[in-house]
């Protein structure tokens, strides 16, 4: 894998780790990770593996090894059949260092709590996985993650408040998050402002028809600015960090943002 931009790293091969590293001194960092066709389907036939690849698969396990916390909807975890993160032996040193469990936490964020909670994602996980919901979630649903040894967390009364879900994760020391969508999801999280990163593969392939975007929600008011970071590319795909914002708003990013 290679480096296109910025340009004085274009001729070698690429530390993921590094060029994917989370800002240093930030409290928390949202960040989401998306791959999407060149005409932008963000799925194929109802799920993201048909446009994903192996240089994918691999940017997809660099970030997942570097997070607390990977944040994905409900819907995704029953379309997709998501399971636990793995423990990835080559990035114990590091997590180790840096105060992190064996892997990444996955939270679940649900406001009815229809969840099989037989998956090996609440059954098997190395670390407990925990769900996001509201404070008016059905008991009985409370009442049955808890039995499976999920941790249940209320985030909002009547729905999922994002902005106080980050505040309950990063409270528990779980601020570097990884939101792996779907698109609602995303969606919502950048119409509330809790997204600071987007880190998006390009699928060399199209797929025409009636797919979701990356986003799948109401038009944002005004767009949200990008600012491309780092563009590194793999047998066709290219692989883009963007900040979210403008640069004047991200004048004195620490400096463990700019890879």
């Amino acid at each position: 894998m290679y480096q296109l931009l910025p340009p004085s790293r274009r001729n070698r091969q690429v530390d993921l780790a590094e060029v994917y590293a989370y800002p240093a001194g930030a409290r928390h960092w949202v960040r989401a990770n998306m791959v999407a066709s060149g005409d932008g389907a963000a799925t194929a036939a109802g799920k993201s593996e048909g446009i994903s690849g192996e240089a994918d698969k691999r940017i997809f396990g660099v970030l997942r090894a570097l997070a607390d916390v990977v944040l994905v909807g409900a819907r995704t975890v029953r379309v997709e059949q998501y399971r636990p993160a793995r423990v990835r032996e080559q990035y114990q040193a590091m997590r180790a260092a840096a105060g992190q469990a064996p892997t990444a936490t996955i939270a679940v964020v649900s406001r009815s709590l229809d969840l099989d909670w037989s998956m090996p994602l609440f059954s098997e996980p190395a670390v407990p996985t925990i769900v996001l919901t509201a404070e008016d979630a059905p008991d009985d649903a409370v009442a049955a993650a808890g039995e499976a040894g999920v941790e249940v967390i209320a985030a909002g009364t009547e729905r999922v408040d994002l902005g106080l879900a980050v505040t309950r994760l990063t409270e528990r020391g779980l601020g570097r998050i990884l939101c792996e969508g779907g698109p609602h999801l995303l969606a919502q999280l950048a119409a509330a402002g809790q997204l600071d990163e987007l880190c998006l593969t390009t699928a060399p392939q199209l797929r025409g028809g009636d797919a979701m975007r990356i986003l799948a929600g109401p038009e944002l008011t005004g767009g949200l600015p990008l600012i491309l970071h780092t563009l590194l590319t793999e047998d066709g795909f290219l692989f883009s960090r963007y900040l979210v914002g403008t640069l004047s708003s991200r004048k004195g990013e620490p400096d463990g943002a700019e890879g």
